[in-house]
């Protein structure tokens, strides 16, 4: 074998390792690019899935918001609407102690109170009901006013029962049946 061949042939198998090594390199380099390409893949659609759930919470968020602010706004407009029916309820009884009616329904009421608490009571009522509750209950009529829209409070003499059939405490006591009327 001469030097040249020897050259030759060394030559020839540097080549054949530089292209083994640069095939190598490239299959690498290729695999690298591809495993590359899947993560970033990966990472988009994990980016992707978590923006749809965040935007679909954020939305079911505002929606629950916007419901709940549509109740309560229904809930203020019913209370004002129930408030004001028992404001007029009570201009309506306010206007009912100047009616003749009246004193036939404080008679009612004495003869209410004596029935259940028995004769020997003590019976108040409005400033503007002083005449007519002294003519109804005579000796059992206290003078001391209360500031109610009308009807009478009635206790016994030791003062340990009490009947409070003032108009404000009937309309206190059947509100719920009234909003429920007015609903």
């Amino acid at each position: 074998m001469s030097l040249e061949d020897l050259v030759e042939e060394i030559r020839r198998r540097g080549e054949s390792e530089l292209r083994a090594i640069t095939d190598e390199r490239a299959r690498e380099t290729a695999r690298l690019a591809a495993e590359r390409n899947e993560r970033i893949a990966e990472i988009r659609a994990e980016s992707s899935r978590a923006t749809e759930q965040e935007v679909a919470r954020e939305r079911a968020q505002r929606l629950a918001a916007a419901k709940l602010q549509a109740r309560k706004q229904l809930y203020e407009a019913r209370e004002e609407r129930l408030g004001a029916a028992i404001a007029g309820t009570r201009e309506l009884l306010e206007g009912f102690t100047a009616t003749p009616a009246y004193a036939p329904t404080l008679k009612r009421m004495f003869q209410t109170a004596t029935d259940e608490l028995g004769k020997s009571l003590r019976v108040r009522g409005r400033s503007e009901d002083a005449s007519l509750l002294n003519r109804i209950a005579g000796k059992s009529f206290d003078p001391t006013p209360l500031p109610i829209l009308g009807g009478l409070v009635a206790e016994t003499a030791d003062g340990s029962r009490r009947l409070n059939l003032a108009f404000d405490e009937l309309l206190r006591l059947r509100e719920d049946r009234v909003r429920e009327l007015l609903a």
